[in-house]
């Protein structure tokens, strides 16, 4: 028997209709269907974006992936996930592994990929990104002409975010969250928080787009990016630092 193809399917940052047809044919066909699972929440955006595409008789392997600081429970998490993906490939079975967003774009899918290249045929399924989805929803385009784009995670140390963010042309803060009181701070110190919007659940029915300076405080915006342009023409931004 011929051994299985491990797909990692990128579905886009959460409107099933922004999924590409390749990806919602090969989820459709696979034997397997695999995804993460918020240990914390029990829930699956990727599968839930998918649910249209997936045939009753599928069969679905979710797998838990710890949100820790600590590399070490998700790194375990991979491992356990990989072996129980190898065992439908050995079998033959074509595996479809779902990843929101795109699956190299900070993707959980690539540590996948990397566990099962070596020993199966791999293929990765481009998707619609978070980053620009949130363009789109904001009407705000992410760089143009000779313009250098900054993608800054924000959970960095806030001297690396700084020292980032004064060289910038234009910047997407990814991966807010937990940190968002961190990164509002900062941006107010470097006199450029007015020039930020925020997006978040991008495509989602409770998407919302704001400018910064109106998220109330106290509040804490989860599945959201922060976007800033400079727009002052001078190379740097204007700051108070």
């Amino acid at each position: 028997m011929s051994e299985g193809k491990l797909y990692a399917v990128g579905v886009g940052p959460g409107d099933p209709e922004l999924m590409t047809l390749k990806a919602s044919r090969i989820i459709k066909d696979a034997g397997l269907v695999a995804y993460p699972v918020g240990a914390d929440s029990g829930e699956s955006m990727a599968r839930r974006i998918v649910n249209r595409f997936v045939h009753d008789e599928t069969l679905e392997f979710g797998f838990d992936v710890p949100m820790r600081v600590e590399r070490e429970p998700a790194q375990h998490a991979y491992d356990r996930a990989a072996t129980v993906i190898a065992s439908h490939l050995k079998k033959g079975a074509d595996v479809a592994l779902l990843c929101e967003g795109d699956p190299f774009f900070y993707g959980s899918a690539m540590y996948l990929v990397e566990r099962l290249q070596t020993d199966f045929s791999v293929e990765v399924i481009p998707g619609v990104t978070s980053l620009t989805a949130c363009a789109a929803s904001a009407l705000r385009p992410l760089a143009g002409r000779n313009e250098t784009l900054k993608v800054l995670p924000a959970p960095m140390e806030e001297a690396d975010l700084e020292r980032e963010l004064l060289t910038a042309d234009a910047v997407a803060i990814i991966k807010v969250g937990r940190h968002f009181e961190k990164v509002r701070g900062l941006l107010e110190r470097l006199g450029i928080a007015d020039k930020a919007v925020i997006v978040e659940a991008a495509t989602n029915e409770n998407e919302a787009v704001r400018k910064l300076s109106d998220v109330p405080t106290g509040e804490r915006p989860y599945f959201s990016t922060i976007l800033i342009e400079n727009d002052s023409g001078s190379g740097a931004w204007p700051h108070n630092a």
